[in-house]
């Protein structure tokens, strides 16, 4: 089973039980209906929080990628050009 599944399993069984917590308290319905807003509230957040620190972790990984690929890119055209400089002068001798 992959982790996704698991945490979204967590996120949902969490949520289901605070939502019957609230249901079978005993207070009024505006207490409960206001109860049952900040949860839903408190848990919007988190997953905002938790998506946000998912796409600032995507986006550091793919400037890391995107920095080596670079390196790459320049360590190869240096060594094109070494190459090329080698074979003009074996072709000269």
């Amino acid at each position: 089973m992959s982790t996704g599944k698991v945490v979204l399993g967590a996120v949902a069984g969490l949520a289901v039980g605070a939502i019957l917590g609230v249901l079978f308290a005993p207070e009024k319905g505006s207490v409960t209906r206001k109860q049952i807003a900040d949860k839903g509230h408190d848990l919007a957040d988190g997953v905002k929080s938790k998506y946000k620190e998912f796409a600032d972790s995507v986006a550091e990984k793919f400037q890391s990628v995107k920095h080596d690929a670079q390196e790459f890119a320049e360590n190869g055209k240096e060594k094109y050009e070494e190459i090329k400089k080698d074979a003009a002068n074996a072709i000269r001798s």
